[in-house]
Parts: structure tokens; sequence; C-alpha cells
């Protein structure tokens, strides 16, 4: 999908990658930095989780199968951790049983490597080290994963227990299940940016405003940065925004190697304001008008002829579709 497309290349910025870490989850504390990532395999579901992925519902044909979006092995002092991200637009109520395949099957990767070190050296193993390839001293790295919801609103399951029929099981049994939470962030809802470091604030903020013309309008009105936004924040903060006649205009706003939103967004509601106008004129005015566009007649003639504005020959001419020029 374009739309997934757009995060894997935005998050392939480690400097991006690293903030959100440090925002979501420690709290804003700049602990690891940008070279602190490593690049490590992606597909992680090939492993243990890779059997679950396989039974997912197919679609024309072919299994619907989804592996992480992005992972990053980061530093923290002499340890490591490894952290994935993942971007959810869709309400999916099965969200932590899959998530939790995904986070099964990077523990399995691990564990499969210390197997192939452990026997590699095989001297002074107990025979259950030998058998299993796990010794008394091996470990695993950490994994965590944040899910960026972009979605309107989350009514599904946000741990395993939630997802699981406990009628009539015992309270003694129900607190014997193992319980799995995942790290939703519903960045519709996320009103408190202040702790990100990089443009993943105003990409957050774009998209939690979005479905308000007057809160959004404002927002890059204030905030410098949308005069000159990257473009690789642009596209996703528009697309995920559900604003994607920003994508197509773009190219009218570039700055170089940016894109100023402010102009684009502008544009955008000046033209949804004479398209407004335009749909309260009856059908035969806006074929003459339309015919007068064709024979050249100009702008100011046309306005005077029909009685209207010039936003109204502006979007009857677009509305035309045949490519006429005042």
């Amino acid at each position: 999908m374009v739309k997934d497309a757009s995060w894997k290349e935005y998050l392939s910025d480690n400097e991006r990658y690293a903030d959100l870490i440090n925002g979501l989850g420690c709290k804003g504390r700049q602990v690891i930095g940008k070279t602190d990532l490593q690049e490590t395999d992606t597909q992680a579901g090939i492993f243990a989780g890779l059997e679950f992925v396989r039974k997912l519902p197919q679609k024309a044909g072919k299994r619907n199968i989804k592996i992480r979006d992005a992972v990053r092995k980061a530093a923290f002092g002499m340890n490591f951790a490894v952290i994935g991200i993942e971007s959810q637009e869709t309400m999916d109520y099965e969200l932590p049983l899959r998530n939790l395949s995904y986070d099964v099957g990077e523990y399995e990767k691990q564990a499969a490597g210390i197997r192939r070190e452990v026997r590699r050296s095989s001297e002074n193993l107990t025979s259950g080290e030998y058998l299993y390839g796990f010794k008394k001293d091996s470990r695993l790295y950490p994994v965590v994963t944040f899910i960026l919801y972009t979605g309107m609103f989350w009514d599904g399951p946000e741990c395993l227990h939630d997802m699981l029929d406990f009628t009539d099981i015992p309270k003694e049994l129900r607190e014997l299940a193992p319980d799995y939470r995942i790290n939703l962030i519903k960045i519709r809802e996320f009103e408190d940016t202040h702790m990100f470091r990089t443009d993943v604030k105003q990409v957050f903020d774009f998209i939690r405003c979005s479905e308000n013309k007057t809160a959004l309008k404002e927002l890059v009105e204030k905030d410098a940065y949308y005069k000159e936004m990257e473009e690789d924040a642009f596209d996703v903060a528009a697309r995920y925004a559900n604003a994607d006649k920003l994508v197509k205009v773009k190219n009218y706003h570039r700055k170089g190697e940016t894109i100023d939103m402010c102009t684009a967004i502008e544009e955008l509601i000046a033209e949804g304001r004479a398209e407004g106008r335009a749909n309260g004129v009856d059908e035969e005015r806006r074929k003459i008008i339309a015919n007068m566009l064709r024979a050249g007649i100009p702008d100011n003639e046309i306005r005077m002829l029909a009685e209207c504005d010039q936003g109204v020959v502006d979007a009857v001419r677009k509305a035309d579709g045949r490519n006429i020029y005042g």
C-alpha cells in the first residue's frame, strides 16, 4: 500500500526513529541517538510467528502475510533492545494476537542464533544445554513494539486478555493465563507532542488536527516548519490525514527539497470555497460559462455577463475537464 510505503520511507530516518523511542518509550528523555540504532531483519514473523501469519485471510488469491513495518536494534549502554514500530490505520480486533506473533518471532530469531552458537562450541555443556541449545546464562534482548494508530476511534482490544472468553472460568485460573498488552499510540488523541525533537511532532499534530479545518489552519500558520516541510514528512502527514489532494498538488508548492504545506492548504481551502459557490450556479448558467470559456472570452467579461465572481469561473473551468485556460 502507498500509505504503508510512506511510513516506511519516513521511518527509514534513524533520527526520527530514535525520537519516537525517546518520546514514546522514555517519556521524552534523550536516552539514545540515531547512531545507537542498527538495521535488523524486519521479517521476524518468518520464525515462530509465521504459522499464525500464514493463517490470516487470503486476498485476491494470495496470502495476506504482513511483516513488521520497521524494526531497529537499539543500544543502551552495553545492552540492546529490539524496537519495532507498526503503523495501523484500520480497526483490527485481533491486533494483540497478531502483534504477539511478531514479538514471539523476534524472540525465536534470537534464540535460533543462540542455539547455533551454543552447538558450535559444545564444550562444558550440561545434557540439557546441549539438547536444547540454550545455556543457563543465555539471554535474549528485550523486544518492544509501538503501534501508531491513525484511525479515528479505537474500540478494539488492547491486550490479549481482552480477546479471551473467561465466562465461567474460575478467577484462580484466569489469573494464570498470561496476558500481553500492546503499546497502542492513538495519534488522533495524542495532544502533548512536546517530547519530540524532530518533525515527528508536526506529523502527529497534523494528523490529529486534520478533521478540524480551523484547528489545522491555525496549526500550520503558527509553526514555521510547515512552510518548509520535508517531502517524506509531508507525504505521510497528508496521506494519513486522508488529504490525498495535498499530495497531488505538492509539486506546485515545492521549495527546493521541501514543501510549503501552508500554501497548499490555503489553495485547497480556497478551491473548496470556489467549488461550493460553483455548486450554487444552475446548470444552464454553468453551460453558458463553459461555452464562453471555450470561445476564449476574457474572464472579466464572463463575470459581467454571467453575473458571478472569479471563483465561480475558475471552478467551472476546472470542472469542465477540457483544459480551458483564461
